[in-house]
């Protein structure tokens, strides 16, 4: 299929393709002219290609994980890695969710007298929520994070 059918089928524009090709990431097969030709697994090849970058991973990352010709050969601990890390993000950014909801919707008079809220900046001031969620205790997935420890 021609570089123009494969940019229309998966809407990542020729330049991105051929980027993609000088990365080592996809082969075309032939040139008809100053046009590429690919086989149709490219489509597979390029939704692998944005399913690892939706992932957070690097095209680096993405191509050390595609044999050539198109196979994936799929690198197992780095996926657990990346999990990992998202788990901890996933944790960080719950942390802050909840403290911007309490804020908000605090019943106190003012912030100052919220014992809750005071607890969240001391937290917060001694970086105790960021190393709260640096490293994963468990390598499960968590279905939902818990509220952050603020109990110090």
């Amino acid at each position: 299929m021609d570089i123009a059918e494969v940019a229309k089928q998966t809407g990542v524009p020729a330049s991105t393709l051929r980027f993609y090709e000088k990365k080592g990431l996809i082969a075309s097969l032939s040139r008809e002219g100053l046009r590429r030709r690919f086989a149709s697994s490219v489509l597979d090849e390029l939704a692998l290609i944005s399913l690892g970058q939706a992932a957070g991973l690097s095209l680096d990352e993405i191509r050390s994980m595609i044999l050539p010709g198109g196979a994936p050969n799929i690198d197992r601990s780095l996926l657990a890695a990346k999990a990992d890390e998202l788990d901890a993000l996933i944790g960080r950014l719950t942390a802050v969710s909840y403290g911007l909801r309490h804020a908000a919707d605090c019943p106190a008079p003012s912030h100052a007298e919220c014992p809750t809220f005071q607890k969240l900046l001391k937290a917060a001031a001694s970086g105790a929520l960021e190393r709260r969620w640096q490293t994963p205790t468990d390598k499960a997935p968590r279905k939902r994070a818990a509220k952050p420890d603020t109990s110090s």
